[in-house]
């Protein structure tokens, strides 16, 4: 935890930014980096009945840090994005309840 979701990005590029993007998100957030997650979805975008480009997405889900550390891991990511050719990122975060997040069982 935390888990990064991302859509509308090429696999390889994921995987090409990922330990960077880790590397910094780490020391922002404060957790190790065995706690953190990264999926690559892979999505197909429609307008009007045709197939298009999109734009990356990430949907950042974990525990509340604060209104700052959002920020400064939004403009991590964005930047990481942004750096391999992406003009325009879309990120937004989700807030788990520890109380209502279980690991093997157990909840936080």
């Amino acid at each position: 935890m935390p888990q990064l979701i991302i859509r509308g990005m090429e696999k390889n590029l994921i995987k090409k930014m990922s330990k960077q993007l880790v590397d910094e998100l780490t020391t922002i957030i404060g957790c190790p980096r065995d706690y953190f997650t990264i999926e690559a979805v892979n999505s197909t975008f429609v307008y009007d009945g045709e197939e298009v480009s999109g734009s990356p997405i990430v949907q950042v889900n974990w525990f509340d840090r604060g209104q700052s550390v959002q920020d400064q891991a939004a403009a991590v990511i964005d930047r990481n994005i942004r750096a391999l050719g992406h003009d325009q990122v879309e990120i937004y975060f989700i807030t788990l309840s520890e109380e209502k997040y279980y690991e093997n069982g157990q909840h936080y």
